[in-house]
């Protein structure tokens, strides 16, 4: 098909390929990245039809990756990475390298030397940094203490893959048994390991440093000209500036640099609109990066390698979950924790692939090997999000038990003796405000809310609270709808506020609902599903202007200009 112009085609038939299979397969109650591979897969070179430009797609999803942990960065503070550093190091390293034992003794059954066994079980270790994120992000995991182990396991794996791309083109006369390899001395590899400790140590610091004074200056520069669009491209430059810098100078990989970037920039108080206007292109570009990783499977390794390729897949599978919840048992982690991270780490991508391309490059693997690797890439990938959802449904089981059973005793459930009372679902900055006013005109309470750090907050001012996702159908009947005098839905998606009113007019059809929406879509949305009465923040921020102009009056909250 001739198209004078490759990346407008690309985007065109790319995204509108992605947007079509990726509905199908939400109407299939499929994870939608499903959907994205396979569009990416029709656009490959190994099916019939459009080709896309198998140089410009890669380019483009590392956008994707960028921009994508640049977000993350923005929500995980340098305190939560700290926090967790006493897990999420010795337990990433201890997997790594046990995964990677379990991918050598598979390289030598099938035939290969030990050297191979090594590069090929590194590339079976290092999970996809998108896929994981992106799974956080669905489950609404990041915020969670689990959230934050996973994401500390991320920055240790991508620290110890930037390591191996370093040393493997020196390492690589010993591993394929050159003769050469007697040149290779230890000097060589101390230096080799000197300098990239000494470079990822560098740009972390400089960023640390210089980053956290001139980042969020130059942002509060921008944000006070008023002008949107300047701040939306601030934000961008800065992303994309700092992870090439990451990368052409340091050595560093564009998803680490990305992510320090926004680590820094989440202690500025324009953190959050920072993330809000990345969001759009983030999610666009990540988009492409699940096109970019269907392209490169073909599917006549299916019939070709079925055996090697169920192998590879059992160590992706089925032995780097079992390893992580193992170590994170052992570093005494609940087993909500371990079977989420355990999941989540089930799968490989983009630094798989860079990696077994350079072992190629470097005579290390044969071409076999890399096919495997994507291979299993794809199809772990595709399976990854039933696997989550199995344990998602294990770990609402234990939930369940744990709020009946403590250290095997019977205790009361949390709204026993609770009548009359408001359900809140959600505790973030709408809810938290409810329930303080809750609070104020003693009305008994009860809040749900999933992150960690919320409960942690509201349960420190006293307030009942339900550890959990509302729209999960085993938690709405422990909160006692039918003794409640109302439910209010203070949390923003939609979609899933919808879930929740449904149930909770299945099992109380008297039931009060209030909940919150942005736009009349929502509302109406939210009101054929069963809500009583659904508040738009627009139009309460309207209302109290028009009180405050013809009334004189207010009870909206005044702002002191000397403290902006």
């Amino acid at each position: 098909m001739p198209h004078g112009s490759p990346l407008v085609t690309i985007l065109v038939i790319g995204l509108s390929l992605a947007f079509v299979l990726g509905t199908i397969a939400n109407r299939l109650r499929c994870s939608v990245l499903v959907g994205y591979l396979l569009a990416g897969i029709a656009i490959g070179p190994f099916t019939p039809g459009f080709v896309a430009d198998q140089d410009l797609v890669p380019q483009l999803a590392e956008i994707g990756v960028i921009l994508l942990m640049f977000g993350v960065g923005l929500h995980f503070s340098v305190n939560d990475l700290v926090s967790v550093r006493a897990i999420a190091v010795p337990g990433a390293v201890l997997q790594v390298v046990m995964s990677t034992i379990c991918g050598m003794f598979l390289a030598r059954l099938l035939g290969w030397s030990w050297g191979s066994g090594v590069v090929f079980g590194m590339t079976l270790a290092i999970a996809s940094t998108v896929v994981l994120l992106r799974t956080l992000q669905e489950h609404r995991l990041m915020d969670t203490q689990r959230g934050h182990i996973a994401i500390g396991w991320l920055v240790i794996q991508d620290l110890l893959t930037v390591m191996v791309l370093v040393l493997l083109p020196v390492m690589a006369p010993l591993l394929k048994h050159d003769p050469h390899a007697a040149m290779v001395g230890p000097w060589q590899l101390i230096i080799a390991v000197g300098l990239t400790i000494g470079k990822v140590v560098a740009f972390i610091a400089l960023i640390l440093v210089v980053g956290r004074r001139l980042i969020p200056i130059m942002l509060h520069y921008v944000a006070h000209t008023g002008s949107r669009e300047l701040f939306r491209l601030c934000v961008l430059a800065i992303a994309l500036g700092v992870a090439l810098t990451a990368t052409e100078i340091f050595g560093v990989s564009f998803a680490l640099g990305a992510f320090v970037a926004g680590m820094v920039l989440s202690e500025s108080p324009l953190s959050q609109h920072a993330g809000a206007e990345t969001l759009p292109l983030r999610d666009a570009f990540a988009v492409l990066f699940f096109i970019s990783v269907g392209m490169l499977f073909n599917p006549v390794i299916l019939f070709r390698y079925p055996l090697p390729l169920l192998g590879t897949l059992a160590v992706i599978m089925v032995a780097t979950p079992s390893l992580t919840v193992v170590i994170l048992r052992i570093l005494r982690q609940p087993w909500r924790t371990a079977l989420s991270v355990g999941a989540g780490l089930a799968q490989i991508g983009e630094f798989s692939f860079i990696l077994a391309a350079l072992g190629v490059q470097s005579g290390v693997l044969a071409e076999r090997a890399r096919d495997l690797v994507l291979g299993a890439s794809i199809i772990s990938i595709l399976l990854n999000p039933v696997l989550v959802a199995v344990i998602n449904r294990m770990n609402d089981l234990l939930d369940r038990r744990a709020r009946l059973r403590t250290d095997g005793t019977e205790r009361e459930s949390p709204v026993a003796g609770l009548r009359g009372h408001a359900i809140l679902i959600g505790g973030g900055r709408v809810g938290a405000l409810v329930a303080e006013g809750l609070r104020a005109h003693d009305v008994p309470l009860l809040v749900v809310e999933e992150a960690d750090t919320q409960v942690k907050a509201l349960r420190g001012r006293g307030i009942d609270v339900m550890l959990g996702n509302a729209a999960d159908p085993g938690l709405l009947p422990l909160v006692g709808l039918d003794r409640a005098r109302i439910l209010i839905v203070a949390i923003p998606d939609a979609f899933e506020a919808g879930e929740i009113i449904q149930q909770a007019r299945g099992l109380n059809p008297e039931i009060d609902i209030v909940a919150r929406a942005h736009f009349d879509s929502a509302a109406n949305y939210l009101l054929e599903y069963g809500a009583s009465l659904v508040i738009m923040g627009e139009r309460e921020i309207a209302r109290a202007m028009l009180d405050y102009v013809t009334h004189g009056a207010t009870s909206g909250s005044r702002v002191d200009p000397s403290s902006m």
